[in-house]
């Protein structure tokens, strides 16, 4: 018997929980709860009946609903609007509009009507009339437009450099780790940060809101060198920064100049700071497919580091002017010691040759030439002169040796200064 009312008592219990959750719920997500009462609760249910049943009247007899709303002109009005709005998609769909987060989904194939009438046919394949998605909404017809956005976000882009390492002069190749903060003037799109001129970029995501991001990344990257001044040269070491998807009708990148900047801490081996800058403008790839005519914006960060004037004088100009002077002292040597005259230009020759060599492998190949170079043109040159004075003496006659000897004395050095100070100028 006690086990009996005990079953009983549990199922009446369990019963009594199981309304209240599902009371609980409909009081949440379904119809808002009817007031006490009996009378209240009977009212819904006694005017939904005629409700359905003119339902169904008017989905039998369409012309008749027609006639209705044509009775009704703000009614039909509101009607129009609310399905012009649902087939145009939302004023402002964001990054997520269609099922995969594509603005490619409602893109619609390309036909000919998408062409004036009066275009020609050359003008037509330099646009491309192949079936592709277009958008024939907003200023752009490429399929990753995105036309229904609402407008492009403004974005202000900080960037700071943590430090920069592995700089090699011959491939323009560095290590870099720097911050990277976007904040927009809106909500952002949905960003996929992508660096051209990098490789093996990684990133720290330290924040991420709707309108304001920051990031840590650390990566290489590459930038072109420009070797004309070497070895008082000045290279700009470059960050370029894009987004993956999307264009200039979504996200336009702007410098935060106050927030470009480098660590306190920041040092380069061999260089010193010369500038910090940064530039957003607009890229555009060359046609990849029919009707790539979306523009991407770009951010661009600039590094310009100065090679110490000190170091570079010391480690080129110093030892091509000793070669030259170390030459010029066989001009004083008599003429009948021509043996260590020669002995005085021949190795200074081989000896500005093996300098040049290790200057060159300390440089890529470029297609002009350096101030180094120029440098040691001007050494060829003068040894070069100095070795024709000396070969001179070998082909005079006897009795103008000494002539020769003391015009080549006075001739060479005063020549030799004005070749070096020319490459040195030029």
């Amino acid at each position: 018997m006690l086990q009996v009312l005990s079953f009983v008592l549990v199922a009446v219990l369990g019963s009594l929980i199981f309304a209240s959750k599902v009371g609980a719920q409909a009081g949440k997500g379904g119809a808002p709860a009817a007031p006490a009462g009996g009378g209240g609760a009977a009212k819904p249910a006694a005017s939904a009946a005629p409700a359905a049943a003119k339902d169904a009247k008017d989905a039998k007899d369409p012309k008749a609903a027609a006639a209705k709303d044509a009775k009704d002109p703000k009614a039909a009005k509101d009607a129009s609007a609310e399905a012009s709005a649902d087939d145009a998609g939302p004023s402002d769909a964001g990054p997520g509009f269609g099922p995969d987060g594509s603005q490619v989904d409602y893109a619609t194939v390309q036909t000919d009507d998408d062409f004036p009438k009066d275009m020609s046919a050359e003008e037509k394949a330099s646009i491309g009339t192949g079936k592709v998605p277009i958008h024939r909404e907003g200023p752009f017809r490429s399929p990753f437009a995105h036309p229904r956005f609402g407008g492009p976000t403004k974005v202000k882009v900080g960037f700071v450099i943590g430090s920069i390492r592995e700089f090699n002069i011959q491939t323009g190749g560095f290590e870099a780790e720097f911050f990277v903060s976007l904040t927009g003037d809106k909500d952002l799109p949905q960003i996929n940060v992508y660096f051209p001129n990098g490789h093996d970029v990684n990133e720290t995501v330290m924040a991420d809101t709707p309108t304001f991001k920051l990031s840590r990344f650390s990566g290489k990257f590459v930038s072109t060198m420009d070797l004309r001044n070497y070895p008082f040269d000045t290279q700009e070491l470059q960050i370029v920064m894009e987004d993956k998807m999307a264009g200039v009708d979504q996200l336009i990148f702007e410098p935060d100049k106050p927030r470009t900047s480098l660590d306190s801490e920041f040092r380069m081996p061999s260089f010193s700071v010369g500038y910090v800058g940064a530039k957003s403008y607009k890229h555009s790839y060359p046609t990849r497919f029919d009707r790539d005519d979306l523009y991407i914006s770009r951010y661009k960060f600039i590094l310009g580091i100065d090679r110490f004037a000190t170091s570079a004088a010391f480690s080129v100009y110093v030892p091509a002017f000793i070669i030259v002077l170390i030459s010029l002292i066989g001009m004083w040597v008599p003429p009948d010691e021509l043996e260590v005259r020669s002995n005085a230009g021949a190795p200074m020759l081989a000896a500005a040759v093996l300098f040049h060599y290790s200057l060159i492998q300390a440089l890529p190949a470029t297609g002009y030439l350096t101030r180094a170079d120029k440098l040691m043109l001007g050494v060829y040159i003068s040894l070069l002169i100095n070795m024709a004075s000396t070969w001179a003496l070998l082909i005079v006659d006897e009795h103008n040796v000494d002539k020769a000897f003391r015009w080549a004395r006075a001739a060479v050095p005063p020549l030799t200064v004005v070749v070096m100070v020319l490459v040195c100028i030029w």
